[in-house]
């Protein structure tokens, strides 16, 4: 499997926002729609190593203070090399 390690900024969102979504009970982010920022990315091989990779990131100062976050995604096989 290969998969896609991204590190993005966090959204704020606003009061009315989060209670408008809470009130009809939609979600407030959806990655599919409005997808976060993208700060860095990578790819890996195998779910090792993007954990690995993704420990890494997450050292960052702001991951650890909450501003931005890390996703791990999985895209599936690798293509065939020859």
């Amino acid at each position: 499997m290969r998969y896609l390690i991204v590190r993005t900024d966090v959204r704020n969102v606003a009061f009315d926002e989060l209670a408008s979504a809470w009130a009809h009970g939609h979600r407030v982010r959806d990655e599919r729609t409005t997808p976060e920022p993208r700060r860095q990315t990578m790819f890996a091989e195998d779910r090792d190593a993007a954990l690995h990779l993704a420990r890494a990131l997450a050292s960052v100062g702001p991951v650890r203070a909450g501003r931005q976050r890390i996703k791990v995604v999985r895209l599936g096989e690798p293509p065939n090399r020859r």
